[in-house]
């Protein structure tokens, strides 16, 4: 049977990876806590894809005491070799004794064979400890392996009644500046931020992150006609890659240039399609998109169904009129059947306003 300290250091394990969510990209959020003689010698977290996985750090850390040592991994250690050795070995190499893994990785890279390793070496392996929270730091990591496609989120701001804006279009501001502040936060952890182009002209956004150190999400925009405007900022502060997302029958009408930081990309057909946008944005090493579109976008992305997370800001404000916009525009359904349902995953309290996570629920 398990015991407490067992779930403690495994806590420790999965808050050591939780803190890199957002930075190790396209690899997973590992931490590592290493036990011997009831005192941890040894933790460490994958900080950045190329850098020395979680378990390396620690043993690092641990140096000789890792013989004989107890190891809490918050995902099945690696048994091949990619930019860095499989870690599998070097557990066993340590003379590491015994590991509590909470999950299996289903990269079929890995796919168990690194607890067969272990295993096959005479360490005692415990699989399943803490799974659901080690799951949840990567999320992402697990969608983009088994779909490659990227993890979507749709971000919303709105008053307590709905709305992202008055019937003018004013939105500056909605939500409060704690709100605001902790966006960026949300940026910080995806590989993306998506907008459609008439979010481009009417706020004319940096679409750039102020957390903390690191560079800034990919900016991607939605441009069915290239008709971005000129002055638009994105164009001209090349601190961040932005990629346009068009058709080649518009990109090939316009023939529009732009600065090095810019690549426009283009589809076929007349139309942007969500699930072709993100087919391609998967392909090119994108992992999570954070959704930041007016109704439009985030319209196109319910109807689609291609959407994992949503979360919402919403204001203690009232805005009323039926012409001020909500967040989702589109057709809608003609039935509560036809709904797509949400799980609520955490509400908190941000500055004034409230912040609600919520996640698809899986179709029975």
């Amino acid at each position: 049977m398990v015991n407490v300290n067992n779930k403690d250091y495994m806590k420790m394990a999965i808050d050591l990876a939780r803190n890199t969510i957002g930075q190790t990209a396209p690899n997973p959020a590992v931490g590592a806590v290493l036990v011997n003689e009831g005192r941890i010698v040894g933790m460490g977290a994958h900080l950045q894809a190329g850098d020395a996985h979680a378990e390396i750090n620690a043993l690092r850390m641990a140096g000789e005491k890792a013989k004989g040592a107890t190891a809490y991994v918050t995902l099945e250690p690696c048994s091949h070799h990619g930019k860095t050795p499989p870690c599998s070995s070097a557990l066993i190499e340590a003379g590491v004794s015994e590991v509590f893994v909470a999950m299996k990785d289903t990269n079929p890279l890995v796919g168990g064979r690194g607890l067969e390793r272990l295993r096959e070496a005479g360490i005692i392996v415990h699989l399943g400890l803490l799974e659901e929270e080690a799951y949840s730091i990567n999320e992402v990591f697990f969608h983009y392996i088994n779909t490659n496609k990227p993890f979507v989120t749709l971000k919303s701001a709105i008053s307590m009644d709905g709305k992202v804006a008055t019937k003018t279009g004013d939105s500056k501001w909605v939500t409060g500046p704690e709100a605001r502040q902790d966006v960026h936060a949300l940026r910080h952890q995806h590989d993306a931020i998506l907008v459609g182009v008439g979010t481009v002209e009417k706020d004319n956004p940096s679409l750039t992150t102020r957390y903390g150190e690191g560079l800034s999400p990919v900016r991607v925009i939605l441009d069915r006609l290239l008709r971005l405007p000129s002055s638009a900022k994105l164009l001209h502060d090349d601190s961040v890659e932005t990629w346009i997302i068009t058709t080649e029958k518009a990109k090939n009408e316009t023939n529009r240039t732009f600065a090095s930081h810019v690549k426009v990309l283009a589809l076929q057909g007349e139309s942007l399609e969500i699930e072709e946008i993100l087919r391609l944005l998967g392909d090119r090493g994108i992992t999570s998109v954070l959704v930041e579109g007016g109704p439009t976008v985030n319209g196109s992305f319910l109807e689609s169904g291609a959407f994992q997370k949503v979360v919402t800001y919403i204001a203690p404000k009232l805005i009323g009129g039926k012409e001020a916009p909500t967040s989702f525009e589109g057709f809608g359904v003609s039935h509560m059947k036809e709904t797509v349902e949400l799980k609520i995953e955490n509400v908190e309290r941000v500055g004034d306003d409230i912040k609600i996570i919520s996640t698809r629920k899986e179709v029975q």
